[in-house]
């Protein structure tokens, strides 16, 4: 049994503290796309509103060096999870008409840059309170978190729009978002160190930085991230290509949401414990091709409600796999010093697949249909997995640890 320091946290509460970042992203990814589809927009229309909202998290770095430089974690944490819960609420009061597209694209990346506010301290207290042997178990809770509340967030959007309304789907998720803040009474307080001058913070945070763009293991974790090994982009058009298999709303709901969730959660476990005990490369790379391997597979079985509600939870546990190896190398790689930022900086890069293949993915059903939109992740996820692989193994060959 594993003995906690006071100022050491349990890896599990941060599933709960990046929970409202996922319910969040989760309205935004599956239920968004749904209602829009239900209201005249088409599959790449939702898929741009959805990608330009999630490319926020791109920028995620700019916003990481006041939460190392300035007051305490908690507080910075307090601030993201109201400007995020209020800034999803405001959503209601834009009309669904493709003439207020515009207007709700801004609104959706506005709600996901506070979205960001909530991870930017959660990635500061998981490298500052978890030791190095549990960093594994720790992204992967975080990442059980992040995906089940995308899950909770996506289906419980869905659920609520269709038997009430969509305000009242923003407005309960909303106060969901507020409830989770009870969590930080479980994380020991990291403040910014007051004593030391603004000035010399900067050079600090410099320094970290340019110690970190240095570090062998971090140019390829940098190189592997920013590839489409993984990403579950198609999580984020399940919704509202759902008709390709001819399923019905609350199936829809039901499966995107509270399924999916319960799917993830369990892929991020076993793959944080997979990342600690075989390793992170191991999980990741092994993620990518099990997560190609559905896609595949759904191409060759019957377009059928059966057929999605399969490919759909097993193409979410596999994301939940890549999703907790993702935090795993990430951990490794940053350190301790000047957290916030660096695992800012990573996990927004880790972000740059994410909008351009949903994009992506939107474009080739449109173009061409259900089959090639699976085939074309697939091949995409395959390829680099083999190619990254190979340079990880030309890299151990020549005695660089990474």
């Amino acid at each position: 049994m594993i003995a906690y320091k006071r100022n050491t946290a349990n890896p599990f509460t941060f599933l709960f503290l990046v929970l409202p970042s996922g319910v969040s992203q989760g309205f935004i990814t599956v239920s968004l796309p749904f209602i829009l589809t239900q209201h005249g927009f088409t599959v790449e229309e939702a898929a741009s509103i959805t990608a330009l909202g999630l490319s926020s998290n791109i920028w995620r770095f700019m916003l990481a060096p006041m939460t190392d430089l300035s007051y305490s974690l908690h507080k910075w944490y307090i601030t993201g999870n109201i400007l995020c819960a209020l800034t999803l609420s405001l959503l209601c009061l834009i009309p669904l008409e493709t003439g207020f597209m515009v207007l709700l694209t801004i609104a959706v990346f506005i709600s996901q840059v506070a979205a960001n506010l909530i991870v930017v301290p959660v990635g500061g207290f998981m490298a500052k309170t978890i030791p190095e042997e549990m960093k594994g178990r720790a992204g992967g809770w975080y990442q059980a978190g992040n995906l089940g509340g995308e899950g909770l967030g996506g289906g419980a959007g869905i659920w609520l729009t269709n038997h009430f309304s969509y305000q009242t789907a923003l407005v309960v998720l909303s106060m969901t978002i507020i409830v989770c803040s009870f969590a930080l009474f479980f994380i020991p307080q990291i403040k910014a160190e007051k004593t030391i001058h603004i000035r010399e913070r900067f050079r600090m945070m410099a320094v970290d930085i340019k110690s970190l763009l240095r570090s062998p293991v971090a140019i390829f974790t940098m190189a592997v991230i920013v590839l489409p090994i993984g990403i579950g982009a198609a999580s984020n058009l399940w919704s509202s290509v759902a008709n390709d298999w001819h399923v019905k709303p609350d199936t829809i709901a039901l499966v995107t949401g509270t399924l999916s969730a319960f799917a993830c959660v369990a892929g991020s476990v076993a793959g944080g414990w997979i990342a600690d005990k075989w390793g992170r490369w191991l999980a990741y790379f092994g993620a990518g091709i099990l997560m190609a391997s559905v896609t595949l597979g759904m191409t060759f079985f019957a377009y059928n409600p059966e057929t999605y509600v399969t490919g759909v939870l097993s193409y979410a546990f596999t994301f939940g796999l890549a999703n907790a190896a993702f935090s795993a190398i990430v951990l490794h790689a940053i350190g301790r010093g000047m957290a916030s930022t660096k695992y800012a900086l990573l996990s927004s890069l880790g972000n740059v697949p994410y909008p351009y293949m949903t994009l992506f993915d939107g474009w080739l059903h449109d173009a061409y249909g259900i089959r090639m939109m699976l085939f074309g992740e697939t091949l995409l996820g395959t390829g680099f997995v083999i190619i990254m692989i190979f340079v990880l193994a030309q890299l151990r060959s020549r005695k660089i640890q990474v």
